[in-house]
């Protein structure tokens, strides 16, 4: 299992320097949390990529500087959805191309190293028992399903009430679905550089998911998603199974009365943040929102949503190794979801719940689309 090498070349001199990415487009709000709070060059997309440059000419080495300004990002793709030139869609992946150099050349940082060494003790970035069969047995779940509830190490390590809500969801809809004996997916690896473990993880999920004879894998971590379904194309010859996000299946088990919900109009007003890894790198935007017109409550978009959301700062490896500059970005996110008047901040991603909630200071409620979905069962 060999991963694919990206022409890392040919992308670099596409940049024509136009700045685009620092802002959204025609619109001239922030859109870089990176660029905007580091207030240099080097932390904007344009920055890094002159970097990148530099790096493959052997014009520069690595030294602290460029490293900082490296893995200071939480690679929320806006400048990639901002950027106007050719090839603009593989920004990211020459950020994440750079990130395993670094590592390669100088190692990886130090609260990074600590995601690889507790995922290769106990599977999971949090060094938290490993435990996912377990939660098979409880449910009374068979061996063998159609679809695999891909639980990921955030939802079964920490917001517990997130994978909680998504069983209890899938058990009312009586669905034929298991859970596997999961390891993490890779996401923290990838996203910080280190590679080397990948591939057995890559492995042994697809084959648990192979020994479940599974025709479809759910996952309610947007990380996981682009992981399960972008990713891992790269370590085979392509998946022959269907990758969903838990907005993706809610809606239609509505739809089939597989899940009663209220229909008395409720006062209740929310807003709704993209979480970046399922909605600029993964295009998923309308799934959620249909999942919310199915509830009685009023949605009140923030100024920034869809492909021009600001990121909650937690991905890219920058929560654990730039907690101050992760939690402002969080802080952004949430003064922005409170001038909408809305009572609740929803998402769809337990790492982005999980960072908002922690950078909360406000009288904002911040719960996941399923702990919402659970306020209006019938």
């Amino acid at each position: 299992m060999t991963q694919e090498t990206s022409p890392i070349s040919e992308w670099l001199h596409r940049c024509i320097r136009c700045g685009n990415c620092k802002f959204i487009f025609r619109d001239y709000d922030k859109s870089c949390p990176s660029g905007h709070y580091h207030k240099f060059e080097s932390y904007f997309a344009s920055g890094r990529i002159w970097l990148a440059r530099g790096i493959e000419t052997e014009e520069i080495t690595f030294d602290q500087s460029i490293v900082e300004a490296i893995f200071s990002c939480p690679t929320c793709a806006s400048c990639e959805i901002q950027c106007q030139a050719p090839h603009r869609d593989h920004i990211v992946d020459i950020i994440e191309e750079l990130r395993a150099k670094a590592v390669e050349a100088v190692g990886a940082l130090p609260k990074h190293k600590g995601f690889l060494e507790k995922i290769r003790q106990h599977k999971n970035p949090y060094g938290e028992t490993h435990h996912s069969r377990e939660l098979a047995e409880k449910h009374s779940l068979p061996d063998e399903a159609d679809t695999i509830y891909f639980i990921g190490c955030t939802s079964n390590y920490r917001t517990t009430s997130i994978r909680d809500a998504t069983i209890q969801l899938l058990n009312i809809s009586e669905i034929d679905y298991t859970i596997i004996d999961e390891v993490c997916c890779g996401s923290p690896l990838l996203r910080t550089g280190q590679r080397s473990e990948v591939p057995n993880l890559v492995t042994h999920n697809l084959q648990k998911f192979q020994e479940a004879g599974a025709k479809r894998v759910v996952t309610s971590c947007a990380g996981c998603y682009r992981t399960l379904k972008k990713d891992y194309q790269r370590y085979t010859n392509g998946l022959d199974i269907e990758i969903l996000h838990i907005s993706h299946l809610l809606p239609t088990l509505i739809e089939r009365k597989k899940i009663p919900i209220k229909e008395e109009k409720s006062k209740l007003k929310i807003t709704y943040h993209d979480p970046c890894h399922l909605g600029r790198h993964m295009n998923v935007y309308d799934a959620p929102r249909r999942l919310i017109d199915t509830i009685p409550v009023d949605l009140i978009e923030m100024h920034r949503n869809r492909e021009n959301s600001w990121c909650c700062g937690a991905g890219g490896g920058c929560r654990a190794e730039f907690t101050d500059f992760s939690l402002e970005t969080a802080k952004a996110r949430i003064e922005e979801a409170s001038k909408t008047g809305a009572d609740t901040l929803v998402s769809s991603c337990p790492f982005c719940i999980t960072q908002l909630n922690d950078a909360n200071t406000s009288e904002m409620h911040i719960i996941d689309i399923t702990q919402l979905l659970l306020k209006f069962l019938k």
